[in-house]
């Protein structure tokens, strides 16, 4: 177990119908002037809108809106025109993670005067000026963004999608498990296989002993593979919706990470294919992270992959590659039951021609090659793309 300092300073606020009386009081604490951003407008169609707006009938309120999926950095730019434009005092950001990563971004680049997709390219400089603070609403389970400093952006004029962190974290979250009745059972599955993945990715790791952080992470995987079939089934069952919820949150807040050795690997490569083919961040994990367990185990890692598939899976049996192998095999099993793509085919990438560049740049990227569980070079990567195209291997 590694040394760690551990500071998150986001206050939560979970349950249901907490909004209309608390959210004023919250904002107060900032300012008058709100930039309210969100995405495609599912939030007028809920009712969502008219309760935010209700609350906030005493205060100024700006919009952003049509911040879409694999959020792009002209929303970005959009808000930093905003901010500047209106002397915004702080960001009310409404949806999930595309919307809430944004924002971030936004509350940086407000205190800077060059284009944006620089705070993405060279985070130090968010460690140098000011941030607005910022408050989100959280819509979908999937990102964890709403407890912690992270963001994804893309910029498709590069073919980049990049993750870049600030010194700010969302300064209150409203957890409402409600507000995710409405979500579909695609972007519910997607989210469900994020949460997963992002355990998966602090799980698979080289620090030894580390028991602690090992049975939390267990603990939300089963709570997630418990649950996200019954909100698939029954979308407004609170206990499933609140329990994945909750996970999202647990996933990638910081504690369950603690005490971790390596990066990141799965997420690198993934983040490739929604910058080349805009396609939805947790389908294509879902794709990919079967592949990837299959193609790294070995002597050397069954044993963690045993000891997912006792702890997680609930499988007896004394032989760690045949325990390894089976858990493997319930992971894909797993995902497909969600009824998403299992190939890249299915998500309409029917051709190799990108591989290649995809491969090195996840590798130079996430620094595949030298800070990953197990390492891996470009060939290996497209390797796990060849592998994608088909389910020979596990059908």
């Amino acid at each position: 177990m590694e040394d760690f300092t551990f500071v998150n300073k986001t206050e939560v606020r979970f349950g249901a119908d907490r909004l209309d009386a608390e959210l004023a009081p919250v904002m107060e604490r900032f300012g008058k002037r709100i930039l309210l951003t969100y995405g495609g407008g599912s939030i007028k169609k809920s009712g969502l809108y008219d309760r935010i707006m209700t609350a906030l009938k005493d205060f100024e309120v700006f919009e952003l809106d049509g911040i879409a999926p694999n959020p792009k950095i002209a929303s970005v730019r959009d808000g930093q025109r905003l901010t500047k434009e209106n002397d915004i005092d702080a960001i009310l950001a409404v949806g999930g993670g595309s919307v809430i990563d944004a924002s971030k971004l936004i509350a940086s680049a407000r205190f800077y005067d060059e284009d944006p997709w620089d705070l993405v390219i060279n985070p130090d400089i968010r460690q140098t000026i000011d941030q607005l603070p910022f408050v989100d609403i959280l819509t979908l389970s999937a990102t964890g963004t709403e407890m912690n400093n992270g963001s994804v952006i893309s910029n498709p004029d590069t073919h980049q999608k990049l993750a870049t962190f600030g010194p700010n974290t969302p300064a209150v979250s409203f957890l409402d498990p409600t507000l995710t009745y409405s979500v579909s059972k695609w972007q519910t599955a997607a989210g469900s296989i994020d949460i997963m993945s992002h355990l998966f990715e602090q799980y698979f790791d080289n620090a030894t002993n580390n028991d602690v952080q090992d049975g939390l992470r267990e603990g939300v995987m089963r709570a997630v593979i418990k649950w996200a079939p019954v909100a698939l089934a029954d979308p407004k069952n609170y206990d499933a919706r609140a329990n994945l919820m909750w996970a999202s949150t647990m996933g990638l807040n910081g504690l369950v990470g603690l005490g971790n050795q390596n990066d990141w690997t799965v997420h690198p490569i993934e983040h490739e294919l929604s910058a080349y083919y805009d396609i939805t961040h947790g389908v294509g994990l879902g794709i990919l992270t079967p592949r990837w367990m299959s193609y790294i185990l070995s002597e050397t890692t069954a044993a963690k992959f045993a000891q997912y598939g006792r702890n997680v899976w609930h499988i007896v049996g004394d032989d760690d590659m045949a325990v390894a192998k089976q858990a493997i095999q319930q992971t894909y099993d797993w995902v497909k039951s969600l009824d998403v793509p299992m190939t890249l085919p299915g998500v309409d990438i029917t051709s190799d021609e990108h591989f290649l560049a995809m491969a090195d740049s996840a590798v130079e990227v996430g620094a595949l090659d030298t800070d990953a569980y197990v390492k891996l070079q470009p060939e290996d990567v497209v390797k796990l793309f060849e592998a994608s195209m088909t389910t020979d291997n596990f059908e």
